[in-house]
C-alpha cells in the first residue's frame, strides 16, 4: 500500500471547497479523494435530471403567505429539456393560455410607461427548476421571504413556479403578465462542489426576444455561497435601479456593496 503524501498547500482548503492540494497515492490520488469526486459526480449529474418538487415548493410558498401559479414549457419531459434548449425558453399552450386569462389589461402606449403599467404589476417573481431542480427547492422561498420583505408599496404578481424551464421563459411570462420587471429564481448548472446553486435574473421589460444582455445576474445563492440576505440586498438594489433607469443587463451596474449606497423604496 502507498504512503498517502500530504501536499504542502493542504492548509488552504480551509478557505475553499475547490479541489487543491489533495495528496498523493504513489503516481495517483488518494482513494478517499477519488470516492469524494465519483460522489460529486453523481450528485452533479442527479441534480441536472431531478425533476422539480411543485408540491413542496407551492406547500412551503402557502405557509410563507404566498400564492402561487404552476406552469411548464414547451419541453414535454426533462429529456426533451435537455436535449431542446429552446423549448425551455417557451410556454407550454396551456400554459399560456393559463397566463394570458389572468393579466391585467393592457392600455395603449409604450410598455415603459406609467399608464400602460398602471394597473400591471410591479414584480413577477418565477420559480424555475433550470439545471439543478434541488437548488429552488431548498433556496427559493427563504430568499423569496427576504427579497418580499423590502418591497413595501411594490404589486407582486402570483409567483409562478415553472417546470422544463430555462431563464428567457421569464420574458414570455412577463410578456403575458404585463409586468414591470421579472425576476427568475433558477437551478443554476451544477458543479462538483455546488449541485445546489441558485441563481437570479432580474429583467426589465420582459418580452419575448430579450437576451442575455438584458438581464442582470446574481449567482450562487447558497449557505455555502451568497447567503439569502446579502443575495436580497442585491436584488433589493437592482430592482430599484432598474425602475429608475428603466432598464436592466450591462446598461445597469450593480453598486449595491459600494459604502455610499443606501436602499430607499423609490
Amino acid at each position: 500500500m502507498s504512503e498517502v503524501i500530504q501536499n504542502p498547500w493542504t492548509r488552504l482548503r480551509s478557505f475553499t471547497n475547490a479541489r487543491l492540494a489533495l495528496g498523493r497515492a504513489g503516481d495517483s490520488l488518494p482513494t478517499n479523494e477519488v470516492l469524494d469526486f465519483a460522489l460529486a459526480h453523481a450528485q452533479a449529474r442527479d441534480a441536472v435530471h431531478h425533476a422539480l418538487e411543485v408540491e413542496s415548493i407551492a406547500r412551503d410558498l402557502k405557509a410563507s403567505g404566498f400564492e402561487s401559479i404552476t406552469v411548464q414549457s414547451a419541453a414535454r419531459d426533462r429529456a426533451e429539456y435537455l436535449r431542446r434548449p429552446d423549448l425551455g425558453r417557451r410556454l407550454s399552450d396551456t400554459s399560456r393560455s393559463l397566463l394570458d386569462s389572468c393579466h391585467p389589461e393592457r392600455s395603449e402606449g409604450p410598455a415603459s410607461s406609467n399608464e400602460s403599467r398602471s394597473e400591471a404589476p410591479s414584480a413577477a417573481f418565477i420559480i424555475a427548476d433550470g439545471l439543478s431542480a434541488i437548488a429552488p427547492v431548498r433556496h427559493a422561498v427563504p430568499v423569496l421571504r427576504e427579497i418580499t420583505s423590502k418591497l413595501e408599496g411594490w404589486q407582486i404578481a402570483p409567483l409562478i413556479i415553472a417546470t422544463q424551464a430555462r431563464v428567457a421563459l421569464g420574458d414570455e411570462i412577463g410578456e403575458l403578465l404585463n409586468t414591470e420587471m421579472t425576476i427568475v429564481l433558477i437551478g443554476e448548472r451544477p458543479g462538483l462542489s455546488s449541485p445546489d446553486s441558485l441563481g437570479i435574473y432580474l429583467t426589465y421589460n420582459p418580452r419575448i426576444g430579450c437576451t442575455d444582455a438584458d438581464r442582470n445576474c446574481i449567482s450562487n445563492v447558497r449557505p455555502e455561497g451568497l447567503s439569502y440576505e446579502a443575495a436580497a440586498h442585491r436584488l433589493h438594489h437592482l430592482m430599484i435601479a432598474a425602475r429608475r433607469a428603466e432598464q436592466s443587463g450591462i446598461a445597469l451596474k450593480d453598486e449595491s456593496d459600494l459604502p455610499r449606497f443606501e436602499v430607499k423604496n423609490p
